[in-house]
């Protein structure tokens, strides 16, 4: 017998409730209808911190990466809460999370996390819940930038996918950081670094297949949305690094063995560089504008945008496809940039994937295409306070 086609709807925030966050004292939006929702201003008015509290309801620490400490309320007691009642992948649920007012001068702030009023163990609970991905200025100059912005822009990628992956890089990078200590501090004790580089190369191939698995798909998505939104230049994407090319035709254990292998070998010119220089750490994310066929670091500023909002929205149709549940879309500053054409192109494609869409600007005109229409959400954000228009 045939199965029935899943259903596909869009995650959807009801409401987003502030407290002793960033700078807003207490904040509140309520939406009654699931349209885009467009939050506008002067710029430093907090439109980013709106979207900022939702990047929050999501696995990691959020659009900014910020400190636990940075997230408070300069005039507050240095406690802040976040929270959302939405209507999302388990059905109904509110989502929360924050801190609570420091214990003292030397105690670290213990982000909590809760579900439906319940505690939960970190933020990873979240993606039962909720998808979310995000485009800000900041990513703008991923293609120009070092190799570890792109890294960290895949990783969040595959976060998005696979709500664990955060906890094998933050493995990684652990154990990197003690082979490193071991290697200044104890060269000669083979016994613990043998068991450090078993774990390193473990963890590191872990780290390297959810990367390889991702792009694998994203590229399937990309291909299958070749047609669709043509105002935005098609990508290929690649990972360069040799465990993820030797990965393709070998085992895991082949490749965790040849790494502990190469480790070893290496501990003499790894110690006198005072890191480890091989591993996935050390990957790269190419991205190439096809119909070009130049590299995206080879391509405009525009054509690099286009090429970023192309990978994004073929990322959020992933999600869609995997999970059944377009995921929340946070775009800051994004349409300011594109010409009238690429702008109507972009919400468009917004309306096909039918995600709740959150976009900020300082110009209200240049939201005139969507605004138009109708269930959009439009809210003026002032220092310290959002309302409706």
């Amino acid at each position: 017998m045939t199965g029935k086609t899943p259903v596909m709807v869009s995650a959807f925030i009801h409401r987003l409730t502030l407290t002793n966050f960033r700078s807003y004292h207490a904040a509140q939006i309520m939406l009654d209808r699931a349209g885009p929702v467009v939050l506008t201003g002067a710029n430093g008015a907090g439109k980013t911190n709106l979207i900022e509290a939702i990047s929050l309801l999501a696995p990691g620490r959020g659009l900014r990466r910020a400190t636990m400490e940075e997230l408070a309320f300069a005039e507050g007691d240095g406690a802040w809460a976040v929270s959302a009642e939405i209507e999302a992948m388990l059905g109904l649920a509110t989502l929360g999370t924050g801190i609570d007012p420091p214990a003292g001068e030397d105690s670290a702030p213990l982000r909590k996390c809760r579900i439906d009023r319940e505690a939960v163990g970190s933020a990873t609970a979240f993606a039962d819940h909720l998808r979310v991905v995000w485009l800000t200025p900041a990513m703008d100059p991923i293609f120009n930038g070092p190799a570890s912005e792109r890294r960290r822009f895949l990783d969040r990628l595959v976060l998005s996918v696979d709500a664990q992956h955060s906890s094998r890089v933050a493995a990684l990078e652990r154990s990197l950081r003690s082979r490193n200590r071991l290697l200044e501090d104890a060269p000669g004790d083979s016994h613990w670094l043998d068991a450090v580089e078993h774990e390193t190369a473990e963890v590191a191939v872990a780290v390297a297949a959810a990367r390889i698995e991702t792009v694998r798909r994203l590229s399937a998505a990309l291909d299958a949305s070749r047609d669709e939104a043509p105002e935005f230049p098609q990508a290929a994407i690649a990972l360069q690094g040799w465990m993820e090319q030797l990965l393709a035709d070998h085992s895991a254990v082949e490749v965790e063995d040849r790494y502990r292998a190469l480790l070893k070998e290496n501990r003499a010119r790894d110690a006198a560089a005072g890191r480890t220089l091989d591993g996935p750490h050390l990957s790269d994310l190419i991205v190439r504008h096809t119909a070009k066929n130049i590299a995206a670091v080879e391509a405009s500023t525009g054509e690099q945008k286009a090429l970023l909002i192309r990978l994004v929205l073929a990322h959020a149709g992933l999600i869609k496809q995997m999970t059944g549940f377009a995921p929340l879309l946070l775009l800051d500053e994004v349409v300011a940039h594109l010409d009238p054409a690429r702008r109507l192109a972009l919400y468009n494609a917004l309306s096909s994937l039918g995600t709740q869409v959150w976009m900020t600007g300082a110009d209200p005109a240049a939201f005139g295409d969507i605004i138009g229409r109708t269930n959009v959400n439009v809210f003026v954000v002032r220092t310290g306070m959002v309302e409706p228009a």
